[in-house]
């Protein structure tokens, strides 16, 4: 490393202005001190503010870095191109050390940008801001359009310094803050933070038309004292049915199997402004113990239908009537619910779960046996 450093003095050292004076620009790495008596220039580099890389760059990383001419204000140094031979040696070097010593350590993402390495970031807030004003300035240099910066929780501090460099929040989670910088002067194309929050509820029905219903701790004065299905949100990377299972299982202690998808609904503004798509599941009881979630849950019993579809807040509601006449037409097999099965798409290369009707057109029975 010391080598290639000493080649990289004496390349700035080319570019510093003959005649001037030691200076130094906020957001630069290199100090210059020039003699006109010697006709020398000497440089140095602060090094304190950057992380040492060593080993083998991946590939991502060789793509992204280009011995490209960096723009005149980078570093705050003054550049002509590279005519002879020797000065594209030291050009070559200079970006070498730019990247190894100043550059934060990132690779290409799809949308012609960078995502920054979280395990990599600088150990102090003093050398985050000097190493991301310059990797800003170095990213605008070569083209590159946007940044993705995941700041752990244990940098938390670093948060205010790229806010103030223009970084806009993106999104949270209990471990990180992800932010974004958007470079080129037109409107960005980063995709946005997930619009939608996905919740499934578990129309539990046994062999004597009983429904498995709860009472919440915690609802609702519309909802007070009612007997409602199971509820609850899906976990990352859960599916809707096995989703709609657990919960029923957490809530009631009753084990079940996923039937299909009887309908479901599409609302907006709702918890933090985002949409709630929220599917209900005809589930098959597989076991009738009931042992409640004291968290969450008042009481749970399996109830005749006929009682539960009377309640005040059911038949007072379009939407919860509506659902209730779709799940009774599915128990008659009067009607088909979505099916899950597994497929896997060339698009991507994944397996996912598609959701779909497998009756035939004059199966209208479409028994769930």
């Amino acid at each position: 490393m010391e080598s290639s450093l000493v080649d990289t003095a004496a390349a700035a050292a080319a570019l510093c202005p003959a005649g001037g004076r030691r200076r130094r620009r906020a957001g630069s790495f290199l100090n210059c001190s020039c003699s006109s008596a010697k006709g020398m220039c000497k440089v140095s580099a602060s090094y304190s503010i950057g992380r040492m890389l060593s080993g083998v760059r991946s590939a991502a990383r060789k793509k992204l870095f280009r011995s490209e001419a960096p723009s005149p204000d980078l570093l705050g140094i003054s550049w002509s191109p590279p005519d002879s031979p020797s000065d594209r040696h030291h050009h070559h070097h200079w970006w070498t050390a730019l990247e190894n010593n100043f550059v934060l350590e990132a690779a290409e993402d799809e949308y012609g940008g960078v995502v920054v390495d979280a395990d990599r970031l600088p150990s102090d807030t003093a050398a985050f801001a000097r190493s991301l004003a310059a990797s800003l300035s170095y990213w605008k240099s070569v083209g590159k359009k946007g940044v993705w910066l995941k700041l752990p929780v244990d940098r938390s501090e670093f948060v205010p310094i790229a806010v103030k460099e223009g970084f806009k929040y993106h999104h949270a989670e209990e471990a990180y803050v992800m932010l974004t910088y958007w470079i080129p002067e037109e409107p960005c194309l980063l995709p946005a933070n997930a619009s939608h929050q996905v919740g499934v509820g578990g129309f539990v029905i046994n062999d004597q038309m009983e429904v498995l219903v709860v009472q919440e701790k915690y609802c609702g004065s519309s909802l007070d004292g009612a007997w409602k299905l199971p509820t609850g949100f899906i976990l990352a990377s859960e599916e809707i049915f096995s989703g709609a299972t657990r919960e029923v299982k957490e809530e009631t202690g009753v084990d079940t199997e996923f039937v299909d998808v009887v309908a479901f609904r599409h609302a907006h503004n709702v918890a933090f402004q985002k949409s709630d798509l929220f599917f209900i599941c005809m589930l098959r009881p597989v076991s009738n113990n009931i042992k409640i979630d004291e968290t969450e849950i008042q009481a749970a019993k399996w109830m005749p239908l006929e009682e539960f579809v009377k309640q005040p807040f059911i038949q007072e509601d379009h939407m919860f009537q509506k659902i209730m006449d779709i799940c009774i037409k599915r128990l008659r097999k009067c009607y088909c619910g979505l099916t899950a099965h597994n497929v896997i798409s060339k698009f991507d290369g994944r397996r996912s779960t598609l959701y779909y009707n497998v009756s035939e057109p004059e199966d209208v029975n479409c028994s769930a046996a």
